[in-house]
């Protein structure tokens, strides 16, 4: 495998608000493989009030889509997480060992029992819960290492990116979501963006695609995302970088 991995994208039909129909998610996943994603991980909302979603219904909804991916061709490999909205329910499910953590896909290697798991989190887009920073050294000590979903697209982030650092001491990676770059979230987002990629502070990126229109707004931005940093930084966030999050390398 060569292509670029996509750690967040919602094509798990029906179970959030991305796909709307299996169809709708068969055509994503054949649109990603096409601009150059090898795997993607599903990562349906996990957030209670708005996507009551548990572990255990979207492991039935991603065994309910895989019968319909049988025989097409041209598709990514794919595989399951979540992304978890980090209020209290669902932060103490976490530490309970009731998330969608990442998968650990080292070809050779099994996972440690005291090897930490990588799991995508979310935060509340206007304010960052208070603390937040000892909440992830509580994922740290449940063996779970958080993967910040969009910090670009955070309200804190766009006053200043400092409120980013006790979260990455506490040993949080930053996941980009390359529309920010072509301006899908809007100017403040794009900028923050364009800081953050400045001081390389994210580990990856990836395509948060939720519907079939998204895809070509993905490729546009792999595109802007080439020319700010260079082909081999993108290259860093579009495939190293997520491959050593899921442990295959």
């Amino acid at each position: 495998m060569s292509g670029y991995v996509d750690l967040h994208c919602h094509w798990i039909a029906t179970i959030d608000d991305g796909a709307r129909s299996v169809d709708a998610g068969v055509a994503m996943l054949r649109g990603l493989k096409r601009i150059g994603f090898d795997l993607v991980v599903a990562t349906p909302h996990m957030r209670p009030g708005m996507f009551d979603n548990d572990r255990t219904e979207l492991e039935a909804a991603f065994e309910a889509m895989r019968p319909n991916l049988l025989g097409v061709q041209d598709l990514p490999e794919v595989h399951l997480a979540s992304e978890h909205f980090f209020d209290s329910v669902v932060f103490e499910r976490l530490v309970r060992g009731e998330g969608l953590p990442y998968p650990y896909l080292h070809p050779t290697t099994p996972a440690h029992p005291n090897r930490r798991r990588a799991v995508l989190v979310e935060l509340p887009p206007q304010a960052f819960p208070p603390r937040i920073d000892l909440r992830f050294f509580d994922l740290a000590k449940a063996g779970l290492r958080p993967v910040l979903a969009h910090p670009e697209r955070y309200a804190p982030v766009w006053s200043d990116d400092r409120c980013l650092d006790p979260l990455l001491d506490a040993g949080a990676c930053l996941l980009l979501d390359v529309c920010a770059l072509v301006g899908k979230y809007g100017r403040a987002a794009k900028k923050a963006a364009e800081k953050l990629l400045e001081e390389e502070a994210y580990e990856a990126a990836c395509s948060d695609a939720h519907r079939l229109d998204d895809i070509e707004t993905v490729a546009e931005a792999i595109v802007a995302l080439s020319k700010r940093v260079g082909a081999a930084e993108a290259n860093r966030l579009l495939c190293s970088g997520p491959r050593g999050i899921l442990g295959m390398t």
